[in-house]
C-alpha cells in the first residue's frame, strides 16, 4: 500500500488537484466552522449580555454608569494577563481540552453574576470571568491556522467572527424576552434570570465542543489519509518560499517586534469600535424613546443583522481581492464616523437606527484583522504571537466602556466619550493603510502556484 503522502499533490497542477482541495475544505468547513461558531456565539452571549442586564440591574442596584462602565471593562485587565499563558498551554494539552476547560469554566462564572449585589461583587465576577475566557478567542485563531491555509483562512475567519453580530441578533431578543418575562419569577429579578439561562447552556456547550472537534486534522477520524495528504499538502505550501518572519516562538522576541505593536494597537483600536457599540447600543435605543425592555431587545437586533451581513460582505470581497489593508481600514473609519454621527440625530428614530446600522456593518467588519496577524507568523511563532496581539489589543474592550461611563456620569450625555473613540478608532483605521506594508500579505500565497 502506497503511503498518501507518494500521491501527486503538485499544487496547480491540474484543475482537477484545485477542485479536489475545494471539496476537502469544504468538507472541513462544515465540520468545524459550525462547531467553533456555536461556541464563539456563546462567548460572545455572556459577555455583552451584561449590556442588556444594565436596562433593571443598574436601577436595582443602585449602580452608576461609572460602576457599570469600569465593570463591563475590568473583565478585560485579567482576560489580558492571561491569554498568552492560556495559548501556549493549548499547544502542550490541545485545543479540544482547552476549550472545554474555558467554556465551562466562564460559562459558571457567568451565571454566578447573578447573584451580586454590591460593586466589588460585580468586579470581582467579572474579574474572575476575563481569568476564565481568556485564551478562547486567540486559541480558535490558533485552531484556524492548524486546519486552513493563509489564501483560505480569511473567509473563515470571518464566519467564526459572524458571531458576533449573529450573537446580538439572536441575545438582543433572548436577553430581553428573559429580562421581561422572568421578571419576579422564583423572587428573582429578570437580570438574574438573564445571566443564569445564558450562561449554564455554555457549560454544556463546551462539552459537546470538547466531543466533537479534532486537535489537528491529522488526528480526525472523518478525514480519510488522502484528503489528510491534501491538507498537509496546502499548509506546507502556505509557509514555503518567501522571506520567512522574524519570531522565534518566544514572548521576548514578540514583544521586541515592532510589528507585534502596530498590530495590538490596530487591534486595540478595533476593540474599542466593537465594544462601544456591543456594552452601550442597548442603553442607545433606550434613549431613542424605547421604554419596554423587550422592545429594546428587538430593535438592537437590527444593528446586529446588519453587522452580520457586513462581516459576510467585507470577508469575501477581501478574499476575491486579495487585499486586507483598505478593507480594515475602511471598517474603522467609516464605522466609527456613523457611530459618531447618530449622536447628532438623537431622538429622530430613523436616522439614529439607519446611522447604528451604517455603523455596525462596517465595525462588525473589522474582524477581518485577524486574517492579518497569522500571515506575520511562522507556524512556531503562532501560538505567542496572536495570543500578544490580543491580549494588548483587548486593552480597548477595557478603555472604551470604561471612559464612556466616566464621562456619561459626569455630563449625563455619551457625546463627548463617543467623540474620543472615534478620533482613537479613525488613527488606527489610517495605522493599517500607513504602518502595514502590502507586500507583508500572503494572502493566496497557498493557492495554486501563485507567485504575487
Amino acid at each position: 500500500m502506497n503511503h498518501p503522502t507518494t500521491l501527486s499533490l503538485r499544487p496547480g497542477a491540474t484543475g482537477a488537484f484545485q477542485s479536489e482541495q475545494d471539496a476537502v475544505w469544504s468538507k472541513i468547513n462544515w465540520r468545524i466552522v459550525p462547531i467553533i461558531l456555536i461556541a464563539y456565539v456563546m462567548a460572545f452571549l455572556d459577555r455583552i449580555n451584561v449590556g442588556y442586564a444594565k436596562l433593571t440591574m443598574q436601577q436595582d442596584l443602585q449602580f452608576s454608569d461609572e460602576i457599570y462602565g469600569l465593570g463591563a471593562g475590568i473583565f478585560f485587565l485579567t482576560y489580558l494577563m492571561f491569554e498568552v499563558p492560556s495559548n501556549l498551554w493549548m499547544e502542550k494539552v490541545g485545543a479540544r481540552k482547552t476549550f472545554l476547560r474555558i467554556m465551562v469554566l466562564w460559562g459558571l462564572t457567568s451565571a454566578a453574576t447573578a447573584w451580586v449585589s454590591t460593586p466589588i461583587q460585580f468586579y470581582i465576577v467579572r474579574l474572575l470571568l476575563g481569568v476564565f475566557e481568556a485564551g478562547f478567542f486567540p486559541g480558535i485563531i490558533l485552531y484556524l491556522t492548524y486546519w486552513y491555509p493563509s489564501a483560505r483562512r480569511g473567509r473563515v475567519t470571518g464566519l467564526f467572527l459572524f458571531g458576533m453580530p449573529l450573537t446580538g441578533v439572536l441575545g438582543g431578543p433572548l436577553s430581553g424576552w428573559i429580562l421581561k418575562t422572568f421578571d419576579g419569577v422564583g423572587g428573582w429579578h429578570g437580570w438574574q434570570w438573564v445571566f443564569v439561562l445564558e450562561g449554564v447552556p455554555t457549560a454544556l456547550i463546551g462539552i459537546l465542543v470538547y466531543l466533537l472537534l479534532a486537535d489537528k486534522p491529522e488526528q480526525a477520524k472523518w478525514l480519510n489519509e488522502r484528503e489528510k495528504a491534501v491538507v498537509k499538502q496546502g499548509m506546507d505550501a502556505d509557509h514555503s518560499g518567501g522571506p520567512q518572519p522574524h519570531h522565534h516562538g518566544k514572548l521576548r522576541a514578540a514583544l521586541a517586534d515592532p510589528k507585534t505593536w502596530v498590530l495590538a494597537f490596530i487591534y486595540f483600536t478595533c476593540a474599542c469600535a466593537v465594544y462601544t457599540l456591543t456594552f452601550w447600543l442597548p442603553t442607545m435605543v433606550k434613549a431613542l424613546g424605547i421604554s419596554d425592555v423587550a422592545s429594546i431587545g428587538w430593535y438592537t437586533a437590527i444593528p446586529f443583522g446588519f453587522g452580520a451581513l457586513g462581516i459576510l460582505l467585507m470577508s469575501r470581497s477581501s478574499d476575491h481581492f486579495k487585499e486586507r489593508r483598505w478593507h480594515v481600514a475602511s471598517t474603522l473609519i467609516i464605522g466609527s464616523l456613523a457611530l459618531y454621527a447618530s449622536t447628532f440625530t438623537a431622538g429622530a428614530f430613523v436616522p439614529s437606527m439607519v446611522l447604528l446600522c451604517i455603523a455596525s456593518f462596517f465595525i462588525f467588519s473589522c474582524a477581518l484583522f485577524w486574517s492579518i496577524p497569522p500571515t506575520y507568523l511562522s507556524r512556531e511563532a503562532a501560538a505567542t504571537g496572536i495570543a500578544t496581539i490580543s491580549s494588548i489589543g483587548i486593552l480597548g474592550g477595557f478603555v472604551s466602556p470604561t471612559l464612556i461611563g466616566v464621562v456619561k456620569t459626569a455630563t449625563g450625555s455619551m457625546n463627548a466619550g463617543l467623540l474620543a473613540m472615534t478620533g482613537v478608532i479613525c488613527v488606527g483605521g489610517l495605522t493599517v493603510l500607513l504602518a502595514v506594508p502590502k507586500t507583508a500579505m500572503r494572502v493566496g500565497a497557498a493557492s495554486a502556484n501563485d507567485s504575487h
